[in-house]
């Protein structure tokens, strides 16, 4: 008579290590498709790590072997003694100033713009046109930057002539805007749309539920931006004012154009460095004073990451 046990056949036999086979291969076939994907995963950063690489990495290393290096090829010190030279040192200062100023300025303005817009919809046509504008003037520099200055308020300029023929003030007397301080404008031009850019989600992502909560406490608008709006808000502001500090200071083609004559600024030192034929004996203090831009943009951009953590803790 044939038993349940002959029907059935009993643990850890064959049709048991059948069943154990066939589940085991059902797991090992998406974890082989896993990992095949991950295989071929690395592909898509191939063109950003060769972009890296060729606009990022190598530039540092050249940068910093022709500071260390004479013409040639022996090891020195004497282009990095260099920076300690009291025209490198103005020059490093004026970079300083230029950009601290500018980005303080457009850190504030951007900051009001952004406000504004705080109290538009989302999907609204200001915002949005204000959103499409500051993404499109943050990149508007160099040649075409400078064009528009020249021909607005240069010797020649439209609203130059305009106000001298109407009042008899020379707005461009005495040359500024080609000079160091003529600067100042163009950067802020820049600067504003490129912290609306960084800053409004920062700002949007406030909850109105603590203004309510606020409002229940029986606080008013002004206690809400004192103890809870500009507290939590000031690590992404600053953050915000860091890049844009780094943004001015390693900026070249607008100064460049207006400021043709002269090594006001760093980027415009190396420049001089670069093409001047009365640097004998210094034909590497380029890459010495790239050396030093790199230093400096690099602890910028270590605190701006720093900040900006801290930052989006509260906004995720």
């Amino acid at each position: 008579m044939t038993s349940l046990e002959t029907i059935v056949a009993p643990a850890g036999g064959p049709a048991d290590a059948e069943l154990s086979n066939a589940a085991g291969s059902e797991h090992r076939a998406p974890a082989r498709r896993r990992v095949a994907r991950g295989s071929w995963a690395w592909l898509g950063l191939t063109p950003f790590a060769v972009y890296v690489l060729i606009f990022l990495a190598l530039p540092t290393v050249l940068a910093i072997g022709s500071g260390l290096f004479d013409a040639d090829g022996a090891f020195t010190f004497d282009n990095l003694a260099a920076l300690g030279d009291p025209v490198i040192l103005q020059t490093f200062w004026n970079s300083t100033w230029l950009s601290l100023l500018t980005a303080v300025i457009g850190a504030v303005l951007g900051a009001l713009v952004c406000y504004a817009m705080l109290g538009l919809h989302e999907n609204s046509g200001v915002r949005t046109m204000v959103d499409a504008a500051s993404g499109v003037l943050a990149q508007f520099g160099g040649v075409m930057l400078a064009f528009a200055f020249i021909a607005t308020i240069g010797t020649q300029g439209v609203l130059t002539q305009a106000v001298l023929g109407a009042t008899g003030i020379n707005l461009a007397d005495g040359g500024w805007l080609y000079a160091l301080p003529g600067l100042i404008l163009p950067y802020i031009y820049f600067q504003v749309p490129l912290m609306v850019i960084t800053f409004m989600p920062a700002l949007s992502a406030l909850k109105p539920q603590w203004a309510e909560a606020n409002l229940t406490l029986g606080g008013t608008r002004l206690s809400f931006w004192t103890t809870i709006g500009i507290p939590v808000l000031a690590p992404s502001f600053l953050a915000s004012l860091l890049l844009l500090f780094a943004n001015a200071f390693s900026s070249y083609a607008t100064a460049a154009a207006l400021a043709s004559q002269g090594s006001q600024i760093v980027p415009l030192g190396i420049r001089t460095s670069l093409t001047s034929e009365t640097v004998l004996g210094r034909e590497n203090l380029a890459g010495a004073l790239a050396l030093g831009m790199i230093v400096i943009v690099g602890i910028v951009m270590w605190a701006y990451s720093v900040v900006q953590s801290r930052a989006a803790r509260w906004q995720s």
